[in-house]
């Protein structure tokens, strides 16, 4: 009926709707009611002043605006956002991991010629422009499953469109970052063929994307980003059995030839990225990306420490487990800086959070902008309160090192944060060009994202809506509120699943297709930051 997730809490989460006037117990309280409140929402366990510290999961989640009773209804009306003071410990927290005992996990996995590892083996038409979106789309149409079917070992042609390549200064930070993000696609272990198509006149040139070399790539531009010295992030070298070839609209002769021109390219890599196989990998080689979406009052008690406690298994492991969604760090990132290997680590994590609160503020804005109407409606009020529910994502593990956006992240590297924003296909395309070959993906009010070339897994924090989206959902982590299941045994059905679509199970998002279009073929977002030109 009520869970009281610390001691010391001020609120406790109902697991049912209520009415006013039940007697229910709280931890050693019992309370009464004096309103209804929804499932996932907050009751007060205690009478508070206007102005007080309210606590949940043994954090402050916000202060009281009113008069809090025992037994009221807590949320927006009665309920606001105050940063206050996090104590910021550099480090010095250190949760030894042991591995588990028993034989280590495998998967079947496509060992590329730079030693990481491919859960899905593509062909990617990937745009330097958007001039040239279209053109790209229309090469991808002719390779349906008719097409394909002839090369049983391929697993799409996937257009990779996007909204910019030109209109902008290249040296800017949104500059780098969009070379990055296409460069991190084009190298991806899952992508094994890669035709790099352009207009002929953009600022990110097609040559930019096809060397083989990160650092040809910059072609006399300046170092990307500026984080503490030797972490310099550079773009990502494309291994060497990557099948690549470029064209442009213009050279072609128009988009009808270079219809013509991509197709024939495409047909050439297929012959090619078909002769691939999957072969014994070990659980290390996984990278995982951890996002969630649409989070609701249970994300923070069901699934997002399940999926904790698989990433913690899998650093065990040695594998690398990437959380990300900055915004969506921002009132619990003191938990995460604490963990981190270095004190210069977690500096780097506060950094990129002071760049967060001054890039929202000059938008005329704050970092309590993020939970949406639909964070609100299940449950959650304020950023601080959906912060303390999205770290449990990353489990216990030390923070091993803190990435830019698209950067390339290393393989078997524990566990790490990419800063991203917090919406969804933004932050995930960031995690995806930095080389997650996997992504598990949280959600409490129903996401169906899905993406490509990397498998996302969708679990639902909820048994409701586990039960009326079932054909977007992957796992049902609401079991853990009804009693039917344990934090543990959700996180290890995660990891089973994980180990399993990464020798390739589909997902629910990739089995899912209607009238030819597949979930994830929008899904693609690169970050843009800064003006247009």
């Amino acid at each position: 009926m009520l869970l009281l997730l610390h001691p010391d809490d001020d609120v406790a989460v109902a697991t049912r709707d209520l009415a006013a006037g039940e007697t229910l117990d709280a931890g050693a309280r019992t309370i009464t009611t004096t309103g209804p409140v929804p499932r996932g929402h907050k009751v007060a366990v205690a009478d508070l002043p206007p102005g007080a510290p309210v606590h949940k999961y043994g954090q402050v989640i916000g202060v009281a605006t009113a008069p809090l009773a025992a037994g009221e209804h807590v949320h927006a009306h009665n309920l606001g956002f105050e940063a206050g003071h996090r104590d910021h410990q550099l480090g010095g927290t250190h949760t030894e991991l042991a591995v588990p005992a028993g034989p280590r996990p495998t998967f079947q996995g496509y060992r590329r010629a730079d030693g990481r590892v491919g859960t899905r083996n593509y062909v990617a038409i990937l745009t330097s422009v958007n001039c040239s979106a279209t053109t790209a789309r229309m090469i991808a149409a002719q390779f349906g499953p008719q097409a394909l079917a002839g090369y049983p070992n391929v697993d799409g042609v996937i257009a990779l469109t996007h909204q910019s390549g030109c209109g902008l200064v290249p040296s800017s930070e949104g500059g780098q970052i969009l070379l990055r993000t296409l460069r991190g696609y084009a190298a991806h272990p899952n992508i094994a063929g890669v035709l790099v198509l352009g207009l002929g006149c953009e600022m990110v040139l097609t040559e930019q994307l096809t060397t083989r070399s990160g650092t040809g790539a910059f072609l006399g531009m300046p170092g990307v980003g500026t984080p503490p010295p030797p972490a310099d992030p550079v773009l990502a070298d494309i291994p060497a059995d990557t099948v690549v070839e470029s064209l442009t609209i213009q050279e072609s002769g128009g988009v009808r030839a270079a219809v013509t021109a991509g197709v024939a390219a495409v047909e050439r890599m297929l012959a090619v990225v078909d002769t691939r196989r999957r072969e014994i990998c070990d659980v290390a080689d996984l990278v995982l990306a951890l996002n969630c979406g649409g989070s609701d009052g249970y994300s923070g008690l069901t699934a997002n420490p399940a999926l904790g406690w698989a990433s913690d298994r899998l650093v065990a492991y040695g594998a690398t487990s990437a959380l990300a969604e900055t915004p969506e760090v921002f009132g619990a990132e003191h938990l995460l800086t604490r963990r981190a290997v270095t004190p210069q680590v977690a500096q780097r994590l506060l950094d990129r959070i002071d760049w967060w609160q001054d890039y929202t503020r000059a938008g005329g804005g704050s970092m309590d902008n993020n939970p949406s109407p639909g964070n609100k409606a299940g449950g959650l009020t304020t950023i601080l309160e959906k912060s303390l529910g999205a770290v449990a994502k990353g489990g216990q593990a030390d923070l091993a090192a803190v990435y830019e956006y698209a950067e390339r992240m290393a393989p078997r590297g524990g566990f790490v944060f990419m800063d991203t924003p917090g919406y969804d296909p933004v932050s995930v395309t960031g995690l995806v060009a930095g080389g997650s070959n996997v992504v598990v993906f949280t959600t409490g009010r129903g996401s169906v994202f899905g993406c490509r070339p990397t498998p996302s897994i969708k679990v639902a924090t909820n048994t409701p809506m586990y039960r009326a989206m079932s054909d977007d959902m992957d796992v049902d982590a609401g079991r853990i509120v009804e009693g039917e299941a344990t934090v543990e045994q959700v996180g290890q059905e995660i990891l089973d699943l994980i180990l399993r679509v990464a020798s390739g199970e589909p997902t629910v998002s990739e089995d899912l297709q209607i009238a030819g279009v597949t979930i994830g073929a929008e899904e693609f977002v690169p970050w843009h930051v800064g003006a247009v030109t």
